[in-house]
């Protein structure tokens, strides 16, 4: 089974990837985005390196109506939304909350897991920063 997390934006702050990276870059984790990436038309697995270690995570680009409608109670004006899939793997997760937590603070994302309601960001930082540490001993 997948889990699913989505970051929504507006599509004028969906930062392209030389932005997301030199965004990831000012936060506490180490994360390395493929040159190839591009995130107005990703879908599918996206390379990365964290910690030193070769993983990524899948993210789609998905502006549907059908999806932005079905979260507008939650995201306000956003009108597109990456989505991170990854199955039981903790590196790939942390690819996927590294990634939004940097757009939620950098990008002015709403994140939310599974659809559920966004926690502010304090809490997404402290997830990202137990989950990175938990994936760091993993790697070790």
């Amino acid at each position: 089974m997948s889990n699913e997390q989505y970051a929504f934006l507006r599509r004028s702050d969906l930062p392209a990837r030389e932005s997301l990276q030199s965004a990831i870059d000012n936060t506490p984790f180490s994360l390395t985005l493929d040159p190839a990436f591009d995130t107005a038309s990703t879908s599918g697995f996206v390379p990365c390196t964290i910690c030193n270690v070769d993983s990524g995570v899948e993210i789609e680009f998905d502006d549907s109506p059908e999806l932005i409608d079905q979260f507008r109670h939650m995201t306000g004006d956003r009108d597109c939304c990456l989505v991170f899939r990854w199955g039981g793997d903790i590196i790939e997760c942390t690819c996927a909350m590294v990634l939004s937590y940097t757009l939620a603070e950098h990008f002015d994302a709403i994140v939310s897991y599974e659809g559920e309601p966004s926690s502010d960001r304090t809490v997404l930082r402290d997830d990202t920063i137990a989950i990175h540490k938990d994936a760091k001993l993993v790697l070790q």
